[in-house]
């Protein structure tokens, strides 16, 4: 890992009514428009489902990092992120994230250790550490044959 603190550049561009091209050094461009309930067309990603997307890609890879810290194998994690977006104070902003976390693992796993790793994941997220939004995490852990 480098060292702190890290720096993620990113260009977001656009004209009168075009898609915002968004970019960063060394990865593909995305576009990306508003969402429907804003009067966007709903067809791109949007600055509101790019963020509920962090929160579920940071806990995957949150995951995947301190599983292989602790030596834990499993199978598969399937993580599904609800963000609600409300008004407070006259102002729009997310207020909760709902996490569903659905991770399979082998026969004869320590299924405790499994959702003890993923609750810890759930802590160990820089992007909800970030936000002002509470986060609430289900888990579900499957065990296969």
């Amino acid at each position: 890992m480098h060292p702190f603190p890290h720096s993620y550049p990113v260009s977001a561009t656009a004209n009168f009514d075009s898609n915002v091209r968004l970019t960063a050094p060394g990865v593909a461009t995305i576009e990306s428009a508003g969402p429907v309930e804003f009067g966007g067309p709903g067809d791109l990603w949007s600055p509101e489902s790019l963020l509920v997307a962090s929160v579920a890609d940071c806990f995957v890879l949150s995951f995947r990092a301190i599983a292989r810290a602790s030596r834990f194998e499993w199978l598969d994690l399937e993580c599904n992120v609800t963000g609600i977006l409300d008004r407070i104070d006259k102002k729009s902003q997310f207020t909760e994230f709902k996490v569903y976390a659905k991770l399979t693992v082998g026969a004869g796993t320590d299924i405790t250790k499994a959702e003890k790793l993923l609750h810890k994941a759930e802590h160990s997220c820089l992007i909800t550490n970030s936000l002002k939004a509470t986060s609430h995490l289900d888990l579900e852990v499957l065990l296969t044959d």
